[in-house]
């Protein structure tokens, strides 16, 4: 039976220490800035009303460390009333734990991600395709590319030998060509948190989670702090088409972020995202069980890089964002048939999880059954006028 999560598989390896901030739905007050602690969980609402307000401030580690506030709950107590099907609406939950940043997500940041994407391409989205075009792929390709810099001179010389050989791709334009993949995962608001339920449109056939790194980014372009998230994939809706990457990506409850942001201070920081191992595991009503990890170690491109890209003079966010950094996940053993590979099941328990930023998990459910997303933006304005921390 499946088991959600508790505080101590939650949270990160060193428990509480470092700057860990949430946002908890409190009813009668509505979505709250919150600062995990040893004793309890504090809204902070009062001193920040939004996350977005805290990430903007010089020293957000140290800001909320200092900040007094109002205990709402054990995290515990959070955490049991934060799944859909069993929640109690007149008790605290957990949301995810951003909220005016837009949310963003970098792709084909991965070799072995790139050439999936590259077969999903080429057998236009039919699963039962996908083995025999992996073999010729990378037969073509060869494992070389692996330490390709993109944009780099070697990397374009690639480029025009494929070229040659009708075997470019638009997925290797982005995977190594100078230019990185940046699109928006979800509206703002739109994200769930730990312990909900994660959206698979109900029309996919094809589909996979995408457990990776999440940096949160300043409105002016500075890193401060980090989560983990899963960019849920529709792999048959992109392979028939990159241009419906849109309805592959952004579905009801399809961008899952969590359990917390954890500011960065001087005990975490860029260098502990880039040495992090990110770790999937699915667990299926089915007995299906499913395990990987994914290394930051073999990104292609930097994370510095890839904000670079996302944020400066180019492209203004005015109340940040947050970028999801790509995975190598790539799920190609079968579940229900020789040659179909992996795809969700209703039901299905992802968790995702690095000792540092703790673990996030959901249950996978049609988009449909999940709980719709009806609170915007100009509800978040109201709720925060009503108590008077605008």
């Amino acid at each position: 039976m499946h088991q959600w999560p508790d505080a101590a598989t939650t949270l990160p390896d060193d428990g509480t220490e470092g700057a860990l901030v949430g946002r908890v739905h409190r009813p009668g007050l509505g979505p709250s800035v919150v600062a995990v602690r040893q004793d309890g969980v504090y809204d902070v609402t009062a001193a920040f009303a939004t996350v977005r307000d805290l990430c903007e401030l010089d020293d957000p580690a140290g800001r909320l460390r200092a900040a007094p506030g109002e205990r709402v709950a054990r995290l515990d107590e959070l955490l049991a009333n934060t799944p859909d099907d069993t929640r109690d609406p007149g008790r605290p939950r957990l949301l995810a734990p951003v909220d005016l940043q837009a949310v963003k997500a970098a792709g084909v940041t991965f070799v072995v991600s790139m050439l999936e994407r590259v077969i999903e391409e080429r057998v236009r989205g039919d699963a039962s395709e996908a083995a025999a075009a992996r073999e010729r792929i990378r037969a073509l390709i060869g494992d070389d590319i692996a330490s390709l810099r993109p944009g780099s001179k070697e990397a374009a010389a690639l480029k025009e030998i494929l070229v040659a050989q009708g075997a470019w791709s638009q997925y290797l334009e982005v995977g190594i060509g100078p230019d990185a993949e940046i699109f928006t995962k979800a509206p703002v608001l739109a994200a769930v948190g730990t312990a909900a339920d994660a959206g698979i449109h109900p029309a996919s056939r094809w589909n996979n989670p995408e457990p990776e790194m999440v940096l949160a980014v300043s409105s002016t372009g500075d890193i401060v702090g980090a989560t983990l998230g899963n960019d849920v994939n529709l792999r048959d809706v992109e392979g028939r088409s990159a241009l419906l990457l849109p309805q592959a990506k952004d579905n009801n409850a399809s961008a899952a972020l969590g359990p917390f942001l954890r500011l960065f201070d001087e005990g975490f920081g860029i260098d502990d995202v880039r040495r992090a191992t990110v770790t999937l595991t699915v667990e299926g009503t089915d007995g299906h069980r499913l395990e990987a990890e994914s290394s930051m170690a073999a990104i292609s491109r930097d994370p510095l890089d890839l904000v670079g890209q996302l944020i400066g003079p180019h492209h203004q966010y005015p109340d940040g964002a947050v970028l999801y950094l790509g995975t190598m996940f790539a799920p190609v053993a079968d579940r229900d048939a020789p040659g179909q590979g992996f795809t969700h099941h209703d039901g299905d328990l992802v968790s995702i999880a690095t000792p540092r930023l703790g673990t996030l998990v959901n249950r996978i459910r049609p988009g449909d059954a999940c709980t719709p997303w009806t609170f915007g933006l100009a509800d978040l304005m109201r709720s925060l006028a009503a108590r008077g921390a605008l």
